[in-house]
This record gives C-alpha cells, sequence and structure tokens, in this order.
C-alpha cells in the first residue's frame, strides 16, 4: 500500500469495511449433527455430504495443541463456518446455514499455519432464501469477516518467517520468489491493516511516501529494493530520480534488522485481529461496512496496482491485483443476498457485479494465476493495461451502488 497514513476519522471510516451482513434464515429439513475429529494431522469428518439447511459441526480435538475448525467455500477463502479455541480433549460445536454447493473442511491445530486434513464437502438440496437483517443474522456474519480475517493474518505468520529467513540468510531466489506470494495474505485483508494508524506504513509503504512523510523505510518494499537491486540507467517512481541514487544493498546486519522489524509488525497485527479491540470495532459496524469492504478493495486495484507503482522493483503486481479482488469478491459474497432481495432492481445490480467480477478474472487469469504465477507487470502493453482499466471501470461503477442497496 502507499497512501498517506490516516487521521482518526480515516481510520474509522476504513475500519468501516470490517463489517456485517447477512446469511438465511435456519430453514427446515437440515440435517443431522457431524462429528469432526481434530489430530495434529488429520480433521476427519463424520460425513462428506449434507442436506441444505443448517448444520452442526461437533468439534473433539483428540491433538494435544489448541485447534480450530473451518467450513471453507469453493474457493478456499471465504469462510462459511469456524470455531477456534478448542483445547486439547475439548469438543465444541458450530452451527452454519448452508447453501447447496461445494465445500472444503479444515482444521487448524496450533492456530496458524495453512491447517491440516483440507477435503471436500458438498451440500445438496434446495437454496434457501435469505431474509430480513435481525441482530443475530448481522452478528453471524460479523464473526464470519472475523474469521476470514484471522485466517488469513495466521497463515501470513508462518509465510512471513520463511520469506524472512530465506532474506536474512542471502538466499535470494527463494526470497523473491515467495514476496509476492506472502503478500496475498495481506493483500486480501488490507484495509484492516490500513486502519491501525502506523502499522501499515512500517509493513507496506512505498520508498517515495516513507520519504515524502519522513519516516524510516522498511517492510516489504524495503526487502524488495534489497532482493531486485535497481538497474544503473532505472528511474525510481517519480520518474525522475535515479533509482540507483544513494543506493547501497543491506549488509546482513542490517538485513536481519529489516527481517527482525517485519516479523515484529506483522505479530503486532495479528495481535490485534485476535484482541477484542477488533471484535469491538467489528460489532460497532453495520451492513454498510461489507458492502464499502468491497469496493474499497477493489479501489486498490484502480488507484495502485493497475499502475505499476505498488512492486516497482518486482513487477509483481498482478499478484497484489488478484489478492485485492479477492478480497473484493469475498466480501461482496456477504452481502450479495441482502442487494438481491431488494426487487428486480437488486437482482439486476448484482447480476452486474457478478458479470463485472466474472469478465475481469478471465482477463487477469488470461496473464496468469496465483497458482502458476504472473507475468512480469512491465510485460504488459498499453493495450493489456487499458482493457484491465475498463473493466475495472465498468465493475465499478454498480458497485458503487451496493451500499445503497443493501440499504434499501
Amino acid at each position: 500500500m502507499h497512501r498517506p497514513r490516516l487521521a482518526a476519522a480515516g481510520i474509522a471510516a476504513i475500519i468501516a469495511v470490517a463489517l456485517t451482513g447477512c446469511v438465511a434464515n435456519a430453514p427446515t429439513g437440515a440435517s443431522d449433527s457431524l462429528t469432526v475429529t481434530s489430530t495434529a494431522s488429520d480433521c476427519a469428518v463424520s460425513a462428506a455430504a449434507a442436506t441444505s439447511g443448517t448444520l452442526t459441526f461437533e468439534v473433539n480435538n483428540e491433538g494435544t495443541e489448541v485447534t480450530e475448525f473451518y467450513l471453507l467455500a469453493d474457493d478456499g477463502l471465504r469462510i462459511v463456518g469456524e470455531v477456534e479455541n478448542i483445547a486439547p480433549g475439548a469438543s465444541r460445536t458450530v452451527t452454519v446455514v448452508a447453501q447447496p454447493g461445494d465445500y472444503f473442511t479444515l482444521c487448524k491445530p496450533g492456530m496458524i499455519g495453512e491447517g491440516v486434513g483440507k477435503a471436500a464437502f458438498t451440500v445438496t438440496g434446495e437454496q434457501v432464501v435469505a431474509t430480513g437483517p435481525d441482530a443475530e443474522q448481522k452478528q453471524q456474519t460479523v464473526d464470519l469477516y472475523a474469521a476470514f480475517v484471522k485466517d488469513q493474518v495466521e497463515q501470513l505468520v508462518p509465510a512471513v518467517d520463511g520469506f524472512v529467513a530465506a532474506y536474512e540468510t542471502g538466499d535470494d531466489d527463494t526470497a523473491r520468489d515467495e514476496f509476492p506470494r506472502v503478500r496475498l495474505y495481506y493483500e486480501r485483508i488490507e484495509p484492516v491493516a490500513e486502519s491501525l494508524g502506523d502499522l501499515d506504513p512500517r509493513i507496506d509503504y512505498r520508498e517515495v511516501d516513507a520519504v515524502a512523510e519522513g519516516l524510516e523505510w522498511t517492510g516489504f518494499h524495503r526487502i524488495e529494493k534489497d532482493l531486485w537491486v535497481p538497474a544503473r540507467d532505472a528511474l525510481n517512481s517519480d520518474g525522475v530520480t535515479p533509482a540507483w541514487q544513494d543506493w547501497e544493498p543491506s549488509t546482513p546486519q542490517e538485513r536481519a534488522s529489516y527481517g527482525a522489524q517485519l516479523i515484529a509488525d506483522v505479530a503486532e497485527l495479528n495481535d490485534y485481529v485476535h484482541s477484542d479491540e477488533f471484535t469491538a470495532a467489528l460489532d460497532a459496524q453495520g451492513i454498510a461496512g461489507i458492502s464499502n469492504g468491497a469496493i474499497t478493495l477493489l479501489d486498490e486495484v484502480a488507484t495502485g496496482k493497475i499502475t505499476g507503482e505498488e512492486d516497482w522493483w518486482s513487477g509483481t503486481d498482478l499478484y497484489d491485483f488478484a489478492a485485492n479482488v479477492e478480497g473484493s469478491k469475498m466480501a461482496f459474497s456477504l452481502v450479495r443476498d441482502y442487494a438481491a432481495a431488494q426487487g428486480d432492481d437488486g437482482a439486476d445490480l448484482v447480476a452486474q457485479i457478478d458479470d463485472g467480477y466474472a469478465v475481469l478474472q478471465e482477463t487477469l487469469d488470461s496473464h496468469g494465476t496465483i497458482a502458476d504465477g504472473f507475468v512480469d507487470f512491465g510485460d504488459l502493453s498499453e493495450a493489456d493495461k487499458r482493457v484491465l482499466i475498463d473493466q475495472i471501470n465498468v465493475l465499478a461503477e454498480p458497485l458503487s451502488q451496493l451500499t445503497a442497496t443493501v440499504l434499501a
């Protein structure tokens, strides 16, 4: 990220990104309880399929570490249901309203990392119709978004540890390979980190912004410049200043310092998203917060990633682009049913947004994928960039109407 630090009012507004939304009322004909056995290496569910409606998972922790359980949507990102802090030998339940579709189940011993025992889970039956926004429904959506944020940061922590270890030991090939992938977890929840005063600047400021504000330049992009040493004929992102001017690669001691700082800052973010302060911030917001979150993350793409200014040295901006779009789509999914319930106009708006995301994703996929890698941003032609810009603008127009629609 490369925008200036926010004043208190701006921070409060961006916290609203992390939101609340709607879920369906519990239907009739719900499935029987499912049991889950969590161990250090597995997450065994008693059945791999269920009927749509209210599903209850009873999670038994037979491992030696505190664990948590997730029911994930088919994209592997959106959290449909989650229960955490299950002590060894203890059991806890989680109840969700599941629509027909494909899902994944997953346990996370130690409550950190990617988890274990990820398995396909199928829900069959009829669509459950969403209804009005009562307090219980809103709170469930708040909890689901909080779970998504926690999950992303929990995966960010060990990913940063590995990235920093490669950087500090001079294994630059590994560090360059990991750099854009580590950042995915951060970019999906970027507005949450931006709400925390100096934390986002320490983690994610570009050089030009740190210099402009008189801040010490640290974080991902400081390390990035070490990993992609600027060519002698390169200009900085201002298009005027030589990128190598007054530049010397970091010493091993400096690398250790920058690495330790990034680890500490990410740990601070992890502490925050697991705190009562974070929970209270989410609980204080209304349904407008989540729809604004979808808009904000798309704005991140339009104002930063599409210009190629975010990852100036590495050219890995398309990874950040993809992660912002994923985060935006996830936020939209939490309020989609509310918008669709607002008569024909709401249904038409949802259709436009769905189409906009699909078209944008198809074009992005033509330049690579998160799994297989993206082309260097510098390899995109001006025509390629114009297509992406036009598609972002097409999507941004109906998305800008989302908040007013869900509040109608």
